[in-house]
């Protein structure tokens, strides 16, 4: 049976992991460690003042969360998804909800209407502000809001699941999109289902996921890497010494 000071020792490290694992995904999420960035255990063990065993389970949770990709004699590495891997998630979220659309087309009462021209009149006023992070989560709110609509919970289930995986790639990868083509693609697409065009309609869902994939950055050649200390320092309190102890953002 376990000592209580080894019961200890055991918590204080599973804290320090949780830790450094929450301070990397800060500064992943905030791409400054850029997809394909290496993650070396010695590095990270230095930075941090941690054991290499500390690290590994911190590694071990983002590669569970999809933010961290680690293969074997080569070690652990930012994800980074291919062009094809992007198509691939928009091309099945255009499936789902040209699918979406036909059943909205026939059945879909004022009230719903309504609500999506809400929706994009808030997407609107978030681009006219230049609030473009509130532009981005409405855009992509969008379309969830679309296959509420059916009141379909497998559909919205399975919906939800590619979405999740849209987010990482957004969240992972740089993005340059064009808020106002994309809020008018929006309106164009409530406006051709009311009206009851849907061969446009399902064409407009696959150019709209087509111009979505265009406006994420795949190639990182021309966004020089930062060194692990550049990228980790706005989230670490540095210490005296050569130890440095985990803190928070300002």
């Amino acid at each position: 049976m376990p000592s209580a000071f080894e019961k200890e020792k055991d918590n204080s490290l599973a804290n320090k992991s949780e830790k450094i694992t929450e301070t990397l995904k800060r500064a992943i999420l905030a791409q400054r460690l850029l997809p394909g960035a290496k993650l070396g255990e010695r590095d990270l063990a230095e930075k941090f003042d941690a054991s290499r065993i500390v690290i590994r389970q911190a590694l071990i949770r983002l590669a569970n969360d999809g933010l961290v990709t680690i293969e074997r004699n080569r070690g652990a590495f930012v994800k980074k998804y291919s062009l094809q891997e992007a198509i691939e998630i928009y091309d099945a979220l255009t499936l789902i909800e040209q699918g979406v659309a036909a059943q909205l087309a026939a059945r879909l009462d004022r009230a719903g209407w309504q609500i999506l021209q809400d929706h994009i009149k808030l997407q609107a006023d978030a681009i006219e502000r230049e609030d473009n992070d509130m532009a981005d989560d409405l855009g992509a709110g969008f379309h969830s809001l679309l296959v509420s609509l059916t009141n379909n919970r497998v559909i919205q289930d399975i919906h939800a699941q590619v979405v999740q995986r849209s987010h990482l790639l957004r969240s992972l990868h740089i993005s340059r999109f064009d808020y106002c083509n994309l809020l008018e693609e929006h309106s164009k697409i409530v406006d051709l289902l009311q009206r009851g065009r849907l061969k446009q309609v399902m064409e407009l869902i696959d150019h709209h996921h087509h111009h979505v994939v265009r406006g994420y950055v795949m190639d990182f050649s021309d966004h020089p890497a930062m060194s692990l200390h550049e990228a980790l320092s706005p989230f670490i309190a540095e210490g005296g010494g050569s130890g440095a102890s985990v803190g928070t953002a300002e």
